[in-house]
């Protein structure tokens, strides 16, 4: 795809991904098309780890949520399970079954923190590439939020900065500019010749 594709498509997937908060699946579409974009931007400017950095974060983001989910769901699976036997008989009691689900919901936040803050690292790495590649400044602003968001997730109010971060990345993306042609070519080198006929 062309430069002016790709810009188009990481701003119309970041814009996504932001209001992905109200619809889980529009923000994986954003997602989705933000990796497109980068893969493109990344063959544009000739650096493969705009996209693999970001590609690598996603991963780990997407593996810390998944892992997060499975343990509460094992843990509300098994609270319910013993509140059923300890209904019928007196071997577990329900003080046992409350403890039991704190500690577990406990170890998948801390999962989930741990994944997504690594994952958010990689993708901040990619913006700043993009950053000194494009000479675009927002996506350095936006990689700062994105971490500053994920820090603060554990006291829901990172929540609004990764918003605000992702709605940057899309005014970021749709500011690029393409190469100049005295940026995309290196100017040519005098020649030795040239050089003696001088002195």
């Amino acid at each position: 795809m062309s430069f002016e594709n790709n810009k188009a498509l990481g701003g119309i997937g970041a814009v996504l991904v932001a209001v992905g908060s109200v619809s889980p699946i529009i923000g994986i579409v954003g997602i989705v098309l933000v990796l497109i974009a980068l893969k493109g931007l990344a063959e544009y400017y000739r650096e493969d780890d705009i996209f693999r950095n970001a590609l690598y974060g996603i991963i780990l983001y997407i593996i810390g949520v998944i892992a997060a989910s499975v343990i509460s769901l094992v843990a509300i699976f098994r609270g319910i399970l013993s509140r059923i036997i300890s209904a019928t008989t007196s071997v577990i009691r329900p003080e046992s079954i409350a403890v039991t689900f704190l500690g577990a919901f406990v170890i998948a936040v801390i999962i989930m923190f741990v994944f997504c803050l690594v994952g958010v690292l990689l993708l901040r790495k990619s913006l700043e590439m993009l950053s000194a590649k494009s000479g675009e400044t927002l996506f350095n602003t936006a990689g700062l939020l994105l971490l500053v968001g994920a820090i603060l997730t554990i006291i829901l109010i990172g929540v609004i900065f990764l918003l605000v971060a992702w709605i940057i990345i899309g005014v970021a993306f749709f500011s690029l500019k393409p190469q100049s042609a005295s940026q995309s070519v290196s100017p040519p080198q005098p020649s030795s010749q040239s050089t003696h006929s001088s002195q």
